[in-house]
């Protein structure tokens, strides 16, 4: 299972993704040069934790962090996370929550705190959030000149069987809009906005910032499979943001397989390479899709103008 919730403060706010009891296999990326991550060592494949209960995205730069210790404790308190001793033994439940941040400092001074991780926990818990846009860790967002956002995308492979979504908040240095027809790089046939008023925004104040995410699907994958995943992802932010992993952004994206759950689930056979490579494929055109539709909910704030109010 996955569901999302969201805390949103104006500014800034906080997304959690939760994966069930069970938790989910997961892997991750980072691309860009000032990343803000949480536990992310864990996920390499050589390592023992097997399965992640959630991730939290998260405005705020590395203070946001703090947001990924309130939805581990509130799912502490609910009885979920890594049983110490054994499923059927008693003892304490440690939750494995990793983290990702973008830098929105420049936009307002407010900083998700740990309270807004385990309120956006407890929203995921109530339910999927399909809000998308100007909420959430989207709330402070900027796209290059533009207003950036919180944007979801899931596409099916028909020939596998199998689906990838990716849930990506969309915080890039880079722009979206090609300077010279108004059109967005990860959706050309879509509307376009006017070129000449483009070329007259300012450009952003601040060079700091970061796009992250979730690439997740059904398909079972080891944890080396959801790296793959989260790293064929990037794509998707390179063809959607240009340019895309500078120095000054902290891309970061975690592969995820939903399938299965315990550590049967994670011993048992995972897809073939050749379903792979499909899953990949559909990795970067889902966070690719899941970018355009951030940058397209978005609403004007904080001096950026939303893609949506520049359409000719």
């Amino acid at each position: 299972m996955l569901s999302v919730g969201h805390v949103s403060r104006g500014d800034t706010g906080v997304t959690a993704v939760y994966f069930g009891p069970a938790g989910a296999v997961a892997g991750v990326d980072v691309r860009g040069g000032g990343p803000g991550t949480r536990e992310t060592d864990l996920l390499a494949p050589h390592n023992t934790v097997q399965r992640v209960h959630a991730i939290v995205l998260a405005g705020g730069s590395a203070f946001g962090l703090a947001a990924a210790d309130g939805a581990m404790r509130q799912l502490a308190q609910d009885g979920l996370g890594f049983a110490v001793f054994g499923e059927d033994e008693p003892g304490p439940r440690v939750p494995i929550v990793p983290a990702a941040v973008i830098f929105d400092l420049a936009v307002g001074p407010t900083l998700p705190t740990a309270d807004d991780g385990a309120a956006a926990i407890r929203a995921a818990l109530a339910g999927d959030d399909p809000a998308q846009g100007s909420v959430g860790a989207g709330c402070g967002a900027t796209a290059g000149k533009l207003r950036g956002g919180l944007g979801r995308a899931q596409l099916e492979s028909a020939d596998t069987g199998y689906h990838v979504g990716a849930i990506v908040a969309a915080n890039p240095v880079g722009q979206v809009v090609d300077a010279a027809t108004g059109l967005l790089f990860g959706a050309p046939g879509s509307p376009g906005i006017d070129s000449a008023a483009f070329a007259k925004l300012p450009d952003p104040a601040a060079g700091l910032n970061t796009t992250i995410g979730v690439v997740y699907t059904n398909a079972p994958l080891f944890k080396a499979q959801a790296k793959r995943l989260a790293l064929a992802g990037h794509d998707g932010i390179a063809r959607a943001v240009r340019p895309a992993h500078s120095p000054l952004d902290g891309d970061t994206l975690f592969g995820v397989s939903t399938a299965g759950s315990g550590q049967a689930a994670a011993a048992s056979a995972p897809v073939g390479d050749g379903v792979l490579a499909r899953l990949t494929a559909l990795a970067a055109d889902a966070v690719e899709a899941a970018i355009v539709s951030a940058v397209c909910a978005a609403r004007d704030g904080f001096g950026y103008p939303a893609y949506s109010s520049l359409l000719r």
